[in-house]
């Protein structure tokens, strides 16, 4: 993804122009536009704080909040390794929309390939602020023998401190049972690294080949140090010299991502296979181990990488992940995918987005499709929550919410989009579905560990907080929550062992 540049500010005749009239509540239909033409999906200016110019002049609002899509979860699961072992997690590898994006939800799905968009939200009681959800949805995943066949070159990790229990035992045990369940007409290749790379198994079809497979995997064991950048680079080499037409073609990071020898910089070793990520559309799927684990490298990798990273620490989720994420992840139904959520100047006076730091993209390159957006395949949801407050007394349109997404294999440009008005909010956070209360759950949390400056609005303590936890838990039936309710307890014990109730001040 390229590097956000300060987007132009919108003239006031920009601004009468967009502004949408007459939109009703929280419409989710939307409107498709298949030629890439320049539209604006009857999109509103947005505001946020109010900017002077050099004169000191109030220069005009911002009403757009525009970020490239994301389906990572490594932030929370790395959170929830942390704390499990006692500690509180570094505030900067906290990345909330990473821990929204890991628990299910129920947005309607569409019926063929590219998004639906569900905008909803609810009053929190703090002033005039609400959250805002806006929910995103590929089709369902298709089964298994339906799904284009795959060629994973996985790029495991060698290195002395992949010997730690948890490391490459369990991505070596996790790589096996995977093999057995891929298909007879996906393709394997193995590469390592330690202080140099090694291509162990070339590109490998398994009818016939699995014996193969299971002893290039079986013979992984840990040696010296970590050399990331030839790793990655050799990876890429052998996923194009075994590139298969009509398959999807992706290499399959497995590291603590604690590089210390040649090239450590994401931007330099993605530069070296931009070739491979942008001629042949390999992206890249980074998986996280370890203790130790170099979070930051990792997510900047996949993010230039076109890609996504999760994070496993047990069996439970090295299964999950290499099982089934990982094959549901084989198929794209879209490219480049990014969101624009345009807030009305009549009814909201300032809004902010929670998270998606990373990923936000200039308000102008919205519709210009060489600006990098987020790979997504089917079954997944992307969701984004924003703290919005309303002008006092309000009533009317509150906010358009549009995604636009390339064809996978034309690359043709296509848009829809959801929107919301003040009528449709709920009264307050316990009247809002379920679901949605569980996003607002893992989002405050994101805030107190990452010590959010500004917290949300309404945040509660982690005691109460824990205890909403358990009640969804409850209500939900649901193994994540309840873990997210674990999570919230250790964070509480933690911070105590500290010598404070909490990690971080907790009020709105």
């Amino acid at each position: 993804m390229k590097t956000r540049r300060t987007p132009a500010l919108l003239a006031c005749a920009a601004v009468t122009a967009l502004l949408l009239t007459g939109c009703g509540a929280g419409d989710s239909s939307g409107g498709e536009a298949s030629d890439g033409a320049a539209r604006r999906s009857d999109a509103f200016p947005a505001p946020s704080a109010p900017r002077t110019d050099e004169g000191g002049r109030t220069a005009a609002p911002d009403h757009l909040s525009t970020f490239a899509l994301d389906v990572d979860t490594a932030s929370y699961g790395y959170a929830r390794r942390t704390l499990a072992d006692g500690a509180l997690p570094d505030p900067s590898t906290i990345r909330p929309e990473e821990f929204v994006n890991s628990f299910r939800q129920d947005y309607e799905r569409p019926d063929g390939d590219g998004f639906s968009v569900t905008v909803d939200g609810a009053r929190t009681g703090a002033g005039d602020w609400s959250l805002v959800r806006v929910g995103l949805a590929t089709r369902s995943a298709t089964e298994e023998s339906e799904r284009p066949p795959a060629a994973l070159t996985f790029v495991i990790d060698v290195s002395g401190s992949m010997g730690e229990p948890g490391r490459l035992d369990l991505a070596r045990h996790s790589l096996g049972t995977m093999t057995d369940r891929l298909r007879d007409d996906d393709s394997v290749a193995v590469v390592t690294f330690s202080d140099k790379a090694e291509t162990v198994l070339p590109m490998t079809r398994l009818g016939g080949h699995r014996g193969r497979v299971h002893d290039a995997v079986d013979s992984l064991e840990p040696t010296d140090s970590t050399n990331l950048g030839a790793g990655v680079e050799t990876g890429y080499a052998t996923a194009v010299d075994g590139l298969r037409e009509g398959a999807t073609n992706r290499v399959v990071l497995v590291s603590d991502a604690l590089a210390n020898t040649g090239d450590t910089d994401a931007d330099a070793i993605l530069e070296r296979i931009g070739t491979a990520r942008r001629e042949h559309g390999i992206t890249l799927f980074g998986v996280g181990v370890g203790s130790d684990y170099g979070d930051a490298l990792m997510e900047r990798l996949a993010d230039k990488g076109d890609g996504h990273t999760t994070y496993v620490s047990t069996e439970q989720d090295a299964r999950e992940v290499f099982c089934a994420e990982l094959p549901r992840n084989i198929e794209l139904t879209a490219r480049d995918a990014k969101a624009q959520v345009a807030f009305d100047p009549e009814t909201v006076a300032d809004f902010r987005l929670v998270g998606y730091d990373d990923r936000a993209v200039a308000d102008d390159d919205f519709r210009d499709d060489r600006v990098d957006g987020g790979e997504v395949g089917p079954g997944h949801t992307v969701t984004a929550l924003y703290a919005v407050r309303t002008r006092p007394g309000a009533q009317g349109p509150l906010a358009t919410a549009t995604v636009r997404w390339l064809d996978p294999d034309t690359r043709t440009p296509h848009e829809t989009s959801g929107r919301l008005a003040t009528g449709a909010l709920h009264d307050g956070l316990a009247d809002a579905p379920v679901r949605f209360q569980v996003t607002a759950t893992a989002a405050y949390f994101a805030d107190v560990l990452r010590r959010a400056e500004t917290p949300l609005p309404a945040a509660p303590s982690l005691a109460e907080l824990s205890e909403r936890a358990h009640a969804l838990a409850d209500r939900t039936e649901d193994e994540d929550v309840r873990e997210l309710a674990a999570a919230i307890d250790q964070a509480a014990r933690a911070g105590s062992a500290d010598g404070g109730d909490e990690p971080a001040p907790a009020s709105g």
